[in-house]
């Protein structure tokens, strides 16, 4: 099953890091969290975004087959994009997080032909407000944003509110609940700590609060 490929990759490249409540992670956003995906490493392991760029290309020929352009979001999923758009003989182009400040200011990155269809790659959705911003500044632009495609999800519920409002159905290769088990089972955390991780993600601000 491609999501428990993907969460083992993960888990073994290091691209996942758990920890305990003592050493908790801070997220720009400022939530603390016991989980840090940093999906960059995938990069640098040739079997890892190569099953990462077909899980991708699989899910777009099957959900989205009259897709026209592969969006990435810059920075970290503009290579799985490039990747994709590849194997999928498509064109590609990237969305800056805020436009340039200077030339011509653009955004969006690349050629698109208003009207394209368009699935933008991401590397991680964790509270989906970037990833709902690329999509509207693809929308600003005259594209059709059929999808965002993702590496991994933190499955935070806040993720689906905002698709689900502004009517963008999202996909991802794998999660953060299909990730845990297997991360006990392969023994990167004890079973005693999947209960918290759990609640975590029901409530990501748990620790933040706390």
């Amino acid at each position: 099953m491609l999501s428990r490929q993907v969460a083992k990759a993960l888990l073994e490249i290091k691209a996942v890091s758990i920890v305990g409540e003592d050493q908790l992670f801070t997220w720009v956003s400022g939530i603390k969290s016991p989980v840090y995906c940093d999906n960059r490493m995938t990069i640098s392991f040739p079997d890892v975004r190569n099953l990462i760029a077909k899980g991708f290309a699989d899910k777009i020929l099957s959900l989205y087959p009259d897709v026209e352009v592969i969006a990435g979001t810059a920075t970290a999923g503009i290579p799985h994009a490039a990747w994709v758009a590849q194997i999928l003989d498509l064109p590609m182009i990237y969305v800056r997080s805020n436009p340039k400040g200077h030339g011509k200011g653009k955004q969006i990155e690349g050629y698109m032909k208003p009207g394209s269809k368009v699935v933008l790659i991401e590397d991680l959705l964790s509270t989906g407000g970037s990833s709902m911003k690329a999509c509207e500044a693809l929308i600003e632009e005259g594209a059709k944003v059929m999808a965002v495609m993702a590496i991994f999800s933190y499955n935070f519920a806040q993720v689906d509110e905002i698709f689900s409002e502004k009517q963008i159905p999202y996909e991802t290769l794998s999660d953060y609940k299909t990730l845990l088990p297997i991360a006990v089972e392969k023994k990167y955390v004890d079973e005693a700590s999947l209960e918290t991780l759990l609640k975590w993600s029901d409530n990501p601000k748990m620790f933040t609060e706390s």
